[in-house]
Formats: structure tokens, C-alpha cells, sequence
């Protein structure tokens, strides 16, 4: 079965987690905004009757379309090696990738603090308020409690030595954290060595390096979550 991944065209976004947890697996899939007329495609499944999905990223699997990012990654995690076994760790990994989504949004929030229908020039000083708790008070909090994890294990991965769809995120997090706030990551790496060395065993991992170097990685962008901002990584 050859999957079909529904997101924004131009950026990594939400959607970056699944074509990770994608591109480890080795499963046939399609980015189908990516081609022609293929956001025009993804439109129609959003206006379809029934059970269209609210928003991208969507995957499409055989007849099932399946929406939000930790809900995808539940699907594909059971089906291609990518979470525990039993029900309680795939329920607990779950809800690992949930307290990731809320990283996540609290990182949009850095530039967008007054809600997403402002630009970010409309709000420059609350931004930079927004990020100065964000590093002061939110990065501590979300990082140290997955550094946490790393350290109680003892293992090279969060749930011990087998990787999950979990490590594959927070390898974006950190990546996109580089990205966004290179001088603040700098600076707070000390803090997270296990995850920088997450970070790292996921990079060399044969199907994530040639992602990484190939085509369908879409660079870091100021349209995305992760944006590169001077005057808040100070």
C-alpha cells in the first residue's frame, strides 16, 4: 500500500513528524501537495461530506483517511516498528507525542502571540515577551522532562533501545530549535546533552540521513513553525 500525505506544500510544519516516522519505515508514500495540482486534491477531501478532516496534515491509507499529527503517528507506529507492543506503551508513547504537540504550538506562539491571523510584524513586542518566558520558563520545562526520561532509562532512545516515532520528533525539535534560535540553543545544550545525543543517533540512521540529504526534506522557512527571527534569539 503506497501512502498518501496531505500537508502545506512549501513547509516541514506538522506534517515534518509524519514524513520522519514515513521515511524511517521505508514505506511507499506519496506528499500529494507537493505535485500537481495537489493541493487542489487536498482541498477536496477537506469539503468532502461524512468525516473530512478539520486540517493538514491527513494521511490517506487504503480507504482511511486519518487526521492530526499523534493520531497518524499511532497508526503507522503500530503497523511499522515504531512503538511498543504492548497497548499500554503504545498508550503511553501517545501520549508522549501529544505533550510534543503542545511544544510545538507553544514554539508558534514565540511569533505569532496574538493568535495566527496577525503577522508577526503586527506583533513584535509581545513576540519578544513571548519568547523570553518561552526560553525562561517553557523550554526548561518540555526539554528537561524529556532529558528526563533519557536519563531514567538508561537507554539510546526515550522508552530504552528501541526507537520510537517519539525520538523521531524530538530530533526535529531539536533541529528546528537550531534553526529558529541558534544562539539560545547554543547556549541551553548543556542542559539536554541526552537529547542532543538523541538528536544525533537519529541523523545517522540510514533512511533519515538520505532524507535528510534528499529533495524531499523542504529547508527550515519563515513560513513554517520553526522561523528564524534575529531580534527574539538574543
Amino acid at each position: 500500500m503506497k501512502y498518501e500525505l496531505y500537508y502545506w506544500p512549501e513547509i516541514q510544519g506538522r506534517g515534518e513528524y509524519v514524513r520522519l516516522a514515513l521515511e524511517e519505515a521505508g514505506a511507499a508514500y506519496v506528499d500529494v501537495a507537493r505535485g500537481a495540482r495537489g493541493t487542489a486534491a487536498m482541498m477536496k477531501l477537506m469539503d468532502a461530506r461524512d468525516t473530512p478532516p478539520f486540517a493538514p496534515p491527513f494521511l490517506k491509507a487504503g480507504k482511511q483517511i486519518i487526521g492530526h499529527t499523534a493520531n497518524i503517528l499511532l497508526y503507522l507506529g503500530a503497523r511499522h516498528g515504531l512503538a511498543p507492543k504492548t497497548e499500554a506503551g503504545k498508550l503511553w508513547v501517545h501520549g508522549l507525542q501529544l505533550t510534543i504537540a503542545d511544544f510545538v504550538l507553544e514554539v508558534h506562539d514565540t511569533h505569532h502571540p496574538l493568535g495566527p491571523s496577525l503577522y508577526y510584524e503586527d506583533a513584535r513586542p509581545e513576540a519578544k515577551k513571548r519568547t523570553a518566558a518561552f526560553w525562561d520558563e517553557r523550554v526548561p520545562k518540555y526539554l528537561g522532562y524529556f532529558e528526563g526520561l533519557l536519563n531514567s532509562n538508561g537507554g539510546a532512545y526515550v522508552t530504552g533501545r528501541k526507537l520510537t516515532y517519539v525520538d523521531l520528533s524530538l530530533f526535529q525539535i531539536v533541529a528546528g530549535l537550531r534553526y529558529a534560535f541558534p544562539r539560545r540553543m547554543k547556549n541551553f545544550e548543556n542542559e539536554i546533552p541526552g537529547l542532543v545525543g538523541l538528536h544525533d543517533r537519529v541523523t545517522a540512521r540510514p533512511n533519515i540521513k538520505a532524507y535528510l540529504a534528499s529533495e524531499r526534506r523542504i529547508a527550515f522557512n519563515e513560513q513554517g513553525i520553526f522561523r528564524r527571527y534575529k531580534e527574539l534569539d538574543r
